[in-house]
């Protein structure tokens, strides 16, 4: 089980019925700002599929730039939200993505941002700047 890779798992756990079949709960469709495109929403049927059956612990979207990693974030965000979760954390290697990041989940007046206006989305509670290295810390909470 453990020497084959996770779309391969889930091709066999899911057989004919494919993956395809398997639904995006509504809560994360209606409360994306941007609507998801085909391999968009491949990607998180297998997430979804990964959580209903096989349960992976760790998951990996292996995308293209500007193929959209971050709408596929928010989604996942809105799941893990309404499973009970309500912090979130970010780690980046740049301050340029960090304000990216800033205004895609919590700045909602930013054109890039990725929830809809009317939904309660986390709110920026800290960000730590570690002097020792590049990386920035992106705290989400409600």
């Amino acid at each position: 089980m453990f020497n084959k890779k996770l779309h391969e798992l889930l091709q066999e756990e899911f057989g004919k019925r494919g993956i395809e079949q398997i639904e995006i709960p509504f809560y994360v469709k209606e409360n994306l700002s941007k609507e998801l495109r085909i391999y968009q929403e491949k990607a998180l049927k297998y997430y979804y599929a990964n959580s209903d059956s096989i349960k992976q612990r760790h998951l990996m979207f292996n995308m293209a730039t500007g193929s959209g990693k971050t709408l596929i974030m928010a989604a996942l965000i809105l799941d893990c939200y309404n499973k009970g979760y309500r912090n979130f954390i970010f780690f980046v290697n740049s301050t340029s993505i960090l304000e990216k990041t800033k205004a895609n989940f919590a700045n909602k007046y930013s054109s890039k941002y990725l929830f809809k206006e009317n939904i309660n989305t986390p709110e920026i509670n800290e960000i730590k700047d570690d002097d020792k290295s590049e990386e920035k810390e992106l705290y989400l909470d409600d």
